[in-house]
């Protein structure tokens, strides 16, 4: 064969070797490309997605935060004993404000205090009816009497509450959690109602329960914790229920995972709810104290009706204080200590002058309030409040309408000091 020819001949061959070479190459490279472009896809969407989640928390966690810490003057620092982990007490304040055209601040309907010990994974949670004889205690310059307990939020809202509940019981309260009536509606119906055990039926603001397990929309579940007539326990009754549906609440709204039900509570908790507690102490409160649910004493302070100067209130006895006072306690991990104030002093005074029994299944007629270190009712009166001093001056004035019926308060006022006045 001709060399040229050979050359030729070798020189197509490869050259189409290398053309099918080329071919697969590129099918290669395009495979590949392809491949590399689906790759990057998936990750700018897994990124995205990260993204948006990221904000979406970001814009929850900064709106909730702004929410809560606008109701404490910008204060977001968690409490040394909410970030340690130490047992605390809260105040949980019931008020009517916005119902039924109620706008004044009034007295507080419901009085809860509750503690938590993360260390015991233990809570409580006592109630106070609002009619419980009580030394009520304000502004260290001014000088109160005894009265309602409830009556303590008109004089000073949460703050006078705390003070007067925690010299009754000798317990630190440590935060206040003020609830209007309305966020209760709000707060059921944004959780999507909640199941209550209805102890009995009855009828209630055009509302009707029926005994056994029963599911309660907003307005449903105002009415069953404002109904107290119908109960044969009476205010205690109504107390359960109160608690019932608190301890319902916080359930469901620990488990609530939608955008739009988170909104409606941050609005609902603008709106109507006051605290002390921070964001950052709430946040820690729902992940660090979450197992004291699990283990919740609920119960009350039973009282003994009296009549003072023709009102119904209700007298503590010293034994239930004290059993009270010593559980709360050991809950914060304090000792026990015997209770030496007003509420206690009232009782020894009675037990001694009037022979009150405490078994005695009537209420009480003979009960007197004495002045305060005295041992004698002041001004001869049932009420023991004749005398309203002008802090000033010395002078006293003896002053009848202590001994009316209304069931108001007001004021004497000096340039340092007030003096309140009861109104039975």
């Amino acid at each position: 064969m001709d060399p040229n020819s050979k050359r030729r001949e070798d020189y197509r061959k490869h050259s189409s070797l290398n053309l099918h070479r080329n071919h697969a190459l590129a099918a290669d490279s395009s495979s590949f490309k392809a491949g590399n472009m689906f790759a990057r896809f998936i990750g700018v969407i897994a990124l995205l997605t990260v993204c948006f989640g990221v904000a979406w928390a970001a814009h929850m966690y900064f709106t909730i935060h702004s929410a809560v810490d606008g109701k404490n003057n910008g204060n977001v620092a968690t409490s040394a004993k909410i970030s340690t982990r130490q047992p605390v007490s809260v105040l949980i304040l019931g008020v009517d404000q916005g119902i039924e055209g109620r706008h004044d601040r009034g007295n507080s309907d419901t009085l809860i205090l509750a503690t938590a010990n993360p260390q015991k994974n233990k809570a409580t949670m006592t109630s106070i009816p609002r009619d419980t004889l009580a030394d009520i205690k304000g502004d260290p310059g001014d000088k109160y009497f005894m009265f309602r307990v409830n009556s303590a939020y008109e004089i000073g809202g949460s703050e006078a509450s705390m003070k007067t509940v925690s010299n009754m019981l000798n317990v630190p309260i440590n935060y206040y959690l003020e609830v209007n009536m309305k966020a209760l509606r709000s707060l059921v119906n944004a959780v999507g109602g909640v199941d209550v055990n209805v102890p009995f039926d009855f009828s209630y603001d055009w509302c009707d329960f029926h005994k056994g397990k029963q599911h309660l929309n907003g307005r449903h579940a105002v009415a069953y914790v404002r109904m107290r007539k119908e109960d044969p326990r009476g205010d205690y009754g109504r107390q359960l229920r109160q608690r019932q549906v608190i301890e319902a609440i916080a359930h469901k709204a620990m488990s609530v995972n939608t955008i739009s039900n988170y909104r409606k509570l941050i609005d609902i908790f603008n709106k109507y709810v006051k605290t002390n507690l921070t964001f950052n102490d709430m946040l820690s409160l729902a992940l660090n104290y979450r197992g004291c649910m699990g283990n919740l004493d609920s119960g009350y302070i039973q009282g003994h009706d009296a009549w003072i100067d023709g009102s119904s209130i209700q007298v503590a006895p010293t034994a239930e204080l004290q059993k009270i006072s010593n559980k709360l306690r050991k809950n914060l991990n304090l000792p026990a200590e015997t209770l030496d104030n007003e509420e206690t002093r009232q009782n020894d005074l009675n037990d001694q002058n009037n022979h009150v029994k405490w078994d005695d299944p009537q209420a009480f007629t003979t009960y007197r309030i004495y002045e305060q270190n005295a041992d004698k009712p002041a001004g001869g009166s049932n009420s023991g409040y004749g005398e309203n001093k002008d802090t000033n001056s010395g002078s006293s004035t003896t002053s009848s309408s202590m001994s009316s019926s209304s069931d108001s308060l007001g004021s004497s006022s000096s340039s340092s000091s007030k003096t309140w006045k009861f109104h039975w």
